[in-house]
């Protein structure tokens, strides 16, 4: 017998061999050899239950077989429907630190997972700020008036260890036409230095907050990814409930298509092996000379991958997370829509309140908190004036149900649009969470434009969210903003040509800011804060927390 015919003979044998043990297993009642507890990597060893809500718990099976999940003395039983898929919902369950496990039956297979917790369960997303990992924002700052805020970070590492605060993290990848329903990652404790690197910042200084107050475990969801812009975080049938964003996604997607017939993969690899390799003689002369070395050539994304097209980080970074129970969540973006922020067809404020209302329409969880960051200052963006178009936007998108901001215009690194001070962005993303969510007393924001009125030639200015009252104030580093006998400084002024001016400002009241120019005597408009760095800004309320830039214009 010949060497093909012989391996043909032996193929046949095995696939005879491995139908007759499955249909011996089915006969006996114990499924197929190969059938196993099917579940997303989310639910899985050390994962964080959220409390005092149901609990879904799902999975995927042989279609009509039973499932049981049992669970600090709850038992719930379903069956594995038509298309293979299960779920199951707990009943609201208390907080809890100990390590319990979690019985999954699913036909004759058993589960268990093992150093389960109950807490608080929030949301990490958006880019790379949010990504940025305490590993990240303790290393050496190339201008040395930041470092304090790295080392303090090094020194967090070590200390602090804390294993009930957790995180599972989404990994990069795109989807441009499919929901996925699962993905690759483990659930991580804060419990060592190792582990705790890896941690996105922004989610660990929240929960650190959280522990601190709440003393309970919490789970951090992470799913961001570092240079993307909000429109493919957005899920696609959010697109489809506006004809207009409708239309603007059909014409995205139908791009695809022709791009894939006269893609060229070789070609894309080659041309990205000849710039790596002209970056590493230019990375090698600026060694020689001391000099900043260019950044390294970043391999370009097949059409079909592209991970800026509209619902495709949706699809394969947040869809697999749903619907697991959460508290809320956190947003940290909008770095990459500024550049054209002035001339897009539409607002950040338009597809941030369609984030909001997408995420919360497909987690069937009602209308849980989304908590957001203002950006930073930052002194070198590419385009300003998009940069504040952003910031404005985020501004306006404040009146959603239960949404607020964090503003950030005196925590940046000017000159580094990755600015190290995560542990302030934690703490105000964490005042909201507890004033909001948790009934703590407190002042969870900094002053925000209510309203104006025009009287002669000064402008009367209005806000919210004063608490006790006003300030002029400055913060250095990660010390609290405290008060500075200066000017009250920042505003801008406009008459009826137009042109915008220096203001002279004070505190008139509590909660009130009047505004003048003594060249101007029919005043139009003031703004406040109005750059991508506002480094002149210094309003603050009396807990310490800056003022959000504002123009009486919108």
């Amino acid at each position: 017998m010949n060497t093909s015919v012989s391996r043909l003979a032996m193929t046949l044998l095995t696939t005879k061999s491995v139908l007759l043990s499955i249909l011996f297993s089915l006969l006996l009642g114990f499924g197929p050899v190969f059938a196993a507890v099917n579940v997303p990597s989310v639910i899985s060893d050390g994962m964080v239950l959220q409390r005092e809500r149901e609990v879904p718990i799902w999975g995927w099976g042989r279609a009509g077989d039973k499932v049981s999940v049992s669970f600090a003395g709850q038992t719930v039983e379903g069956v594995v429907a038509k298309d293979g898929s299960w779920k199951v919902v707990l009943e609201p369950l208390k907080a809890s630190a100990e390590n319990r496990s979690m019985t999954i039956a699913v036909g004759s297979d058993r589960l268990e997972i093992k150093d389960v917790v109950v807490g608080e369960v929030w949301v990490c997303s958006g880019q790379s700020n949010m990504a940025m990992n305490l590993k990240g924002c303790s290393q050496k700052r190339e201008n040395p008036t930041y470092q304090p805020v790295a080392d303090a970070i090094a020194g967090e590492l070590g200390s602090s260890l804390d294993p009930l605060i957790r995180q599972i993290t989404v990994r990069a990848a795109t989807s441009y036409n499919k929901e996925l329903s699962n993905f690759e990652g483990a659930w991580i404790k804060a419990d060592s230095a190792d582990s705790k690197m890896s941690f996105t910042a922004v989610g660990y200084f929240f929960a650190k907050e959280l522990r601190a107050k709440l003393n309970v475990p919490i789970g951090l969801l992470a799913c961001p990814w570092g240079g993307r812009k909000i429109q493919p975080f957005i899920p696609t049938t959010q697109y489809k409930k506006n004809p207009a964003l409708a239309k603007y996604y059909d014409g995205e997607m139908a791009t695809v298509g022709p791009a894939m017939e006269n893609y060229d993969s070789d070609a894309m690899e080659a041309r990205y092996n000849k710039s790596v390799e002209i970056w590493k003689q230019r990375a090698e002369q600026a060694k020689k000379e001391g000099t900043k070395p260019p950044r390294q050539p970043r391999k370009s994304f097949a059409p079909d991958k592209n991970p800026d097209l509209p619902g495709t980080l949706y699809n394969a970074m947040v869809n697999p997370l749903i619907p697991y129970a959460i508290r809320g969540a956190l947003w940290y973006q909008g770095e990459s829509n500024a550049p054209g922020a002035e001339k897009a067809e539409f607002s950040y404020e338009t597809y941030l309140r369609n984030l909001v209302d997408g995420w919360r329409d497909r987690w069937g969880q009602g209308d849980f908190p989304f908590y957001y960051c203002q950006l930073a200052q930052f002194e070198k963006p590419i385009n300003k004036n998009g940069w504040i178009v952003v910031c404005n936007d985020m501004r306006k998108a404040m009146d959603q149900k239960n949404v607020g901001m964090a503003v950030l215009n005196d925590i940046g690194e000017p000159e580094e649009v990755h600015s190290r001070n995560k542990v302030d962005v934690g703490k105000r993303l964490a005042l909201w969470a507890l004033a909001k969510d948790y009934g703590f007393d407190l002042v969870c924001s900094g002053p925000i434009y209510k309203s104006s009125t025009i009287t002669g030639n000064e402008v009367v200015i209005q806000f919210d969210s004063v608490g006790e009252g006003l300030m002029v104030a400055r913060k250095h580093l990660l010390e609290p903003a405290k008060p500075v006998d200066e000017e009250l400084s920042g505003f801008e002024i406009c008459g009826q040509d137009g042109q915008w001016k220096v203001a002279k400002a004070k505190i008139s009241g509590k909660a009130q800011v009047t505004v003048w120019h003594p060249d101007i005597a029919h005043p139009v408009a003031v703004r406040y804060a109005w750059a991508s760095n506002p480094a002149t800004a210094n309003l603050y309320n009396q807990s310490g927390l800056p003022t959000s830039l504002f123009s009486t214009k919108d």
